[in-house]
């Protein structure tokens, strides 16, 4: 036969029946949130009826959502199955968002990895051909006039538009028209860019086109950029290709380097008649 469960507890026996600090049902009587059944006249000890176990564990309930302490107040004084309802759906939203937003860091961050462990057997000096995926850019103009501080502040904010809350989320880059890398114009730069993740609102985004790349890396500081682009340009013609559109350029050792003669710059242009 069971033994019939105690009527009253102390502070320190409730608090560890619910796995808390005593300090906690302190604090939710001071506030008025949870108070005790019964206080000793003689010593003030605050003591517990076991039957108001279910009232505290919808508190804590509340609090592992992270609702904010005046939101349970006022739920406690109403309580009801459709408010608790209303109130579960709108947390299980705002946790759909969180684990949507955890998705893509892990995804992101995995990405890194693969790029820092695939960075250890590179051939740095090789020029090649890869295939590449279509893939959609948000884009700011550059200009002579805008400082470099300016592009980056514009591009920050398109960080912010597309609700990418840091910059190691999404790579980015410059991009050199094509022309004005035939024309040796190696540092007119059009435009600068950020990838974006899957997204369905394209309006307005720029579209880099899946298939045949020409590949490079380019070692240093921007000034070793234009000698490159010269190696490229021998390249191409050795091997009779032709590029279009813009050569894209993103910085792939950022997060592992202390300096700048250490950097290197990923360049990938289409190649318009490859077979």
């Amino acid at each position: 036969m069971l033994r019939e469960k105690p009527k009253l507890f102390t502070i320190g026996q409730f608090a560890a029946l619910h796995g808390i600090n005593k300090k906690t049902l302190m604090w939710y009587d001071e506030i008025g949130l949870f108070k005790p059944a019964f206080i000793h006249e003689e010593n003030g000890y605050r003591l517990y009826s076991y039957y108001q176990s279910t009232e505290l564990e919808v508190i804590l309930l509340l609090r592992d959502m992270n609702v904010p302490i005046r939101d349970i107040q006022e739920f406690m004084k109403n309580r009801s199955a459709g408010s608790m309802a209303d109130l579960l759906r709108d947390k299980i939203s705002e946790l759909d968002r969180t684990i949507q937003g955890l998705k893509a860091v892990r995804s992101k961050l995995c990405s890194r990895r693969q790029e820092m462990t695939e960075l250890l057997d590179l051939d740095l000096s090789e020029i090649s051909l890869i295939e590449r995926e279509p893939q959609y850019l948000a884009t700011v103009q550059t200009s002579p006039e805008k400082s470099l501080e300016e592009e980056i502040e514009l591009i920050l904010e398109q960080t912010k538009k597309y609700q990418l809350p840091r910059m190691y989320q999404t790579p980015y880059g410059s991009m050199l028209p094509v022309e004005n890398l035939l024309a040796r114009r190696f540092e007119d730069y059009s435009k600068l860019f950020i990838e974006l993740p899957d997204t369905q609102n394209r309006m307005g985004l720029h579209r880099r086109p899946g298939g045949v790349y020409l590949r490079a890396f380019c070692i240093g500081n921007w000034d070793r950029l234009p000698a490159r682009y010269e190696a490229i340009l021998r390249y191409a013609e050795q091997h009779h290709l032709q590029f279009s559109g813009y050569a894209y350029e993103i910085g792939i050792n950022e997060l592992v380097i202390d300096r700048i003669e250490d950097y290197i710059t990923k360049i990938e242009i289409p190649v318009l008649n490859f077979n």
